[in-house]
Formats: C-alpha cells, structure tokens, sequence
C-alpha cells in the first residue's frame, strides 16, 4: 500500500483522506453525531440557496469568524450540541470545504478526533494508494494539518505494516509523535493564534483530542455521510 501527504490537491485516484483540523474536518466529524448529511458548499450566496432546496441548518465561516445570517459558525462544539429537527447540515468554510471539490477519488475526511477510525477505514477502502491532503490556510501550509496528517498516517502503518511511504511522510509521523510538542504547537500555529485572537481558543483546545470519535465522513455525490 502506497501512503503519500499532499497539499490541497490529491495525488491518488483511489482513496484520499482531507484533513483541515482547525476547524473543518474536526466540525465535519462531530457533526455527524448530530446530522444524517453535510453539504459542503463553496459560497456564503450557494449556502443560502441549498438551504432554500433541502431546508438545512447553515454553518461556516470566514476568517474564522460566523457568517453573518448563518445558523452557527464552524465550530465542532457549537455544531455537535446544536438542537433542532433538521438533519442536514450546509456547510461552507474558507479552507477545508474549498479543496473537496476538485478531489477525484474516495475521499474520507480525518483530524485528530478521528484519526485511528479514518485510518482503519481508508486501508479497507483502499487497492493501493492512501493520499492524506492538507488543506492549509488560503494556499499555504498549515503546521497543524501536516501534525494531524502524521497522526492519521502513523495509525494508517499501524493497521497496515507493509506501507511504502517515503522521509516526507516519515517526517509527519514524527512530527506527531510528541502530544505535549504537538498541543503547543497548535496553539502557537497561525490558525491556532488567529483563532484564539478572535475567541475560538475553545475550539482550539477541542481539536487537539486525539482518537475520541469513532465518525468517519466520505464525501459523495456532493454530501457527506457517515461510514
């Protein structure tokens, strides 16, 4: 099995795994507690309109900041404890529902919360190339996708011994492989530091649990369900 790390724009045609763990894939995760699908969308105005069509609950953010108009912000606390009826979540963010779009593969979303559940299940899925994805922050690397990348990729040879990565991957692998290093590093991070700035240092705080949710998002047809 091939396992690679990429940024933005996967390599593979098999299995891709996106990650942009503050916030996006960790909301997407805990938000499958709550929702039978999400609806990722691309615009503040195409959110506006699918919430016309499905009659959704609405969330995103830009800048890390609520969108005004919307239900919630991209929070995975505000999302998961959100009450209502409606069981589909529309949901728009600056980084990490941007790259789904041009993603053709089997694409599973993982973050820290997640990583050891979306490793096992994209080496099921899988015939022989993983592709983990960073989504970054606005076209750049974010120090915090590339730690949540080692951690899923670590679990990835942990239930798949015979994979052929290279020093890059490596390098991830240990980069995550101090929790104490790691948490310091999120919150020094730029997304961390921009976050906590605007009063999300909860959220922050939040992201950084490791292999608590067993919720594995994929993302097809335009939705994403829970496998």
């Amino acid at each position: 099995m091939k396992v690679t790390l990429s940024f933005e724009k996967t390599s593979s045609s098999d299995v891709s795994i996106m990650v942009d763990v503050l916030r996006a894939s960790t909301t997407i995760t805990f938000a499958l507690d709550n929702f039978n699908e999400i609806i990722p969308c691309f615009s503040p105005q195409e959110a506006f309109k699918i919430k016309d069509i499905y009659n959704g609950i609405v969330a995103g953010e830009r800048g890390g900041k609520t969108i005004e108009g919307f239900d919630v912000g991209n929070s995975p606390e505000e999302v998961r404890n959100y009450k209502s009826d409606l069981k589909t979540l529309i949901l728009t963010t600056t980084n990490g529902t941007r790259i789904l779009e041009s993603m053709e593969s089997t694409v599973l979303v993982g973050c820290l919360a997640n990583a050891k559940a979306v490793a096992n299940k994209s080496v099921e899925l899988a015939d022989d190339h993983i592709d983990v994805v960073m989504a970054g922050v606005k076209g750049e690397f974010a120090l915090e996708d590339f730690l949540a990348a080692g951690e899923i990729i670590y679990q990835i040879t942990q239930c798949y011994s015979d994979c052929e990565i290279s020093d890059w991957e490596k390098s991830a692998i240990l980069a995550s492989r101090d929790y104490e290093l790691l948490k310091n590093a999120f919150k020094q991070s730029r997304s961390g530091k921009r976050l906590t700035s605007i009063g999300y240092e909860k959220d922050v705080e939040f992201c950084l649990n490791k292999n608590i949710s067993n919720n594995v998002g994929i993302y097809k047809n335009y939705k994403i369900l829970n496998i």
